[in-house]
């Protein structure tokens, strides 16, 4: 009876503990990061150790350098593996998600694509579009680590716009950045570029881009304007709607 009373004294003492650390977690996004033995695997004995006694930050910022070093010795697979210890311990650092992307879809992929020791093309291409993949994965993941943040949206829009020539994904990331608390003002124009690209969406492309061509001067920039002529044509605009041919200097 002794022993029973002591541990619901201690469930009850514990109990709003959990719930305030759960509370932290969902407002720090945290649900990515589950201390189980899929993320002791993942990190190793030491960040393990690290998670739970407080000192992420600190081995995040070592394996980082880490990542950097395998990076100079191209030693891919070791930098994937550095970079998904890295963000597990560390969502919520925009950083090293995007850092991570970067070097997956950008420089492994290009290293891939030009690998002299391979020599069937399409195993290369293959290997590239793994690469994308990776970095598009640490992009989705860091998003859902931070839903409040733009910049991973944008990092996204940029993967599909220039890695997989997806205008139409790249307008909807834009799109989902600019909505939210401190994106810059570009996120919206570059939506609207970007499904100005999209066979099919011609129309809605030159609303949303001549919009923002008749909210002033600051918008009337090169490539909306560029983007608008072509739209016009496309879509037999008549000429008395169009916007003129001739604006004066433009800033840039």
């Amino acid at each position: 009876m002794v022993a029973l009373a002591v541990l619901i004294a201690l469930g009850a003492l514990k109990l709003p503990v959990e719930r305030n650390l759960a509370t932290l977690h969902r407002q720090e996004h945290f649900g990515g990061v589950e201390f189980n033995l899929d993320l002791r695997e993942k990190l190793g004995q030491l960040g393990f150790v690290a998670a739970l006694s407080g000192f992420r930050a600190i081995v995040a910022d070592a394996l980082f350098i880490q990542a950097y070093t395998a990076w100079e010795n191209t030693e891919w697979g070791r930098m994937l593996l550095l970079f998904r210890q890295i963000t597990t311990l560390q969502p919520r650092m925009l950083l090293f998600w995007d850092t991570a992307a970067w070097h997956m879809a950008w420089n492994a992929s290009v290293a891939a694509m030009n690998d002299q020791t391979q020599p069937r093309l399409a195993l290369r291409v293959k290997a590239q579009r793994e690469y994308f993949a990776l970095g598009k994965d640490f992009l989705e993941r860091g998003i859902k680590n931070n839903p409040d943040r733009p910049d991973l949206y944008e990092a996204l829009a940029r993967l599909y716009k220039e890695k997989y020539k997806d205008h139409l994904r790249a307008s909807e990331y834009y799109a989902k950045a600019a909505v939210l608390p401190g994106a810059p003002t570009f996120d919206r124009r570059f939506s609207a570029y970007e499904l100005s690209y999209c066979d099919g969406h011609e129309r809605e492309a030159y609303e949303r881009l001549r919009s923002l061509y008749d909210e002033g001067p600051k918008e009337r920039l090169p490539t909306l304007i560029k983007r608008l002529k072509v739209l016009e044509e496309k879509l037999g605009i008549p000429q008395e709607q169009r916007i003129p041919d001739k604006l004066g200097k433009i800033t840039k």
